[in-house]
Parts: C-alpha cells; structure tokens; sequence
C-alpha cells in the first residue's frame, strides 16, 4: 500500500474512533470518507467505526463509483459523499453522524444558532432540510443543493453531515455542533436562550486569533 494511502486509512481509523468516543454515533451509524485524486476512501457499511482497521476502508472511482480497492460494501450512502466531493473541488473529507442532542433538538423544530465563537469560526450557518429517505438519490440531491453554500447540514430525523479540507476539521464541525445543541439545551432549561447578533457574529469573524487558529487546523489532520 503506498505510503500516503495508508497515513490517510490510518487517519480514518483514527477520526472514525473519535466519533465513536464523542458519541456521535453509535454501532453502524454514520460513514466517513476522504478524497485522494479520483479516488475516495469511505467506511464500509454494516460496521461500527471503532470495530474498522486501516484495510476495512472501500476505495471508490469519484466518477464512476465503482470500487477500486478494498473487498468490503462501501457505505450505502456512498452516492451523497460523491455528490459532495462533484459539488465542491475543495471539499477533502466528508463525515455524517447521528449525533443525539442535535437530532433531538431538529426533529423538535428547534434551529442551532451561534452562541459561541468557535460555531462561528469554525462552522458558520447550518441549514437544517427536511427528512428525506437515506441511502440514495433523494439525500444526495438534498445534501448537494446545501453543501454549495455551506460547510455543513442538518438532516431532520436522521443526523448532520460536515465537509472539510481535512479530516480534524470536519471532526471539530461536528463536535462543535453537538455541542452547540448541548448548550442549547441547557440554556433553554434554566433561562431564555441568548445568540449572538450579526455585529458580534462580524466582530468575531474579523479576528486574527480565528484566522491563525483555522490555519492550524487546515495545515494538519
């Protein structure tokens, strides 16, 4: 296996974990990939990320979807990370998880709005669509439509999926947004949820502190 393939299945095995250990998903749920050339690495289905190795993850032709390496099923969702990666030459890594506070709070009709710097930072707007059937071509076009615009979306009754330039990127998007909701959540119980307005939104946006630190992030996985 050539050198930087396998770094970057070490990585997916490494953030697939993480997602698990944050509770962002549970058993199968949820699918992970990232992009190499014409090539894209994605989590096979039927499997929970902390149970997956280097040699689990299904390469995948970009354009033509068909498997290229690996002797596992990718993802039934395979079509909506290629969808991604055709929307957005930017775009290096795609992960969806089922994360609970945020599914709870969408499928209650409540919006996750910025409280906190790093959601602006980091994440931005999050539209939330509608529920749409999983695993073909309803969800890709839904999906697709959104990620245009914005660096992640909220799935009612089903989950989030984030886009990235590297995979530490993608993974902080989806831990700030459940954290997001679990702020939310407790701001909503003990008094009236306070967001931040479009000056402070600016204010923090203009910051050369987030500027730096998101240099960091995209300089290294």
């Amino acid at each position: 296996m050539d050198k930087e393939i396998k770094k970057l299945k070490q990585e997916l095995v490494k953030y697939g974990r993480k997602i698990i250990e944050k509770g962002l998903a549970v058993g199968p749920g949820g699918n992970i990939s990232v992009r190499k050339g014409n090539t894209v690495y994605l989590s096979p289905s039927g499997y929970s990320f902390d149970e997956l190795t280097e040699n689990d993850y299904v390469g995948v032709d970009l354009k033509t979807g068909k498997i290229t390496e690996g002797s596992l099923k990718p993802t039934c969702e395979v079509s909506m990370h290629l969808g991604c990666y055709l929307t957005r030459e930017d775009i290096s890594v795609v992960i969806h998880t089922h994360p609970p506070l945020v599914i709870g709070l969408i499928s209650a009709g409540v919006k996750i709005r910025a409280m906190f710097p790093d959601f602006v930072a980091l994440v931005g707007e999050v539209p939330v669509i509608d529920y749409v059937i999983p695993a073909g071509e309803e969800i890709r076009k839904a999906v697709t439509k959104v990620i245009k615009r914005y660096d992640a979306v909220l799935l009612r009754n089903h989950g989030l999926v984030v886009v990235g330039s590297n995979l530490k990127e993608a993974f902080y998007r989806s831990e700030i947004i459940e954290d997001a909701a679990r702020i939310l959540i407790v701001s909503r119980i003990f008094g009236k949820p306070r967001f931040l307005n479009k000056r402070e939104i600016e204010g923090i946006k203009n910051l050369k502190a987030e500027d730096y630190r998101k240099m960091l992030i995209k300089k290294t996985s």
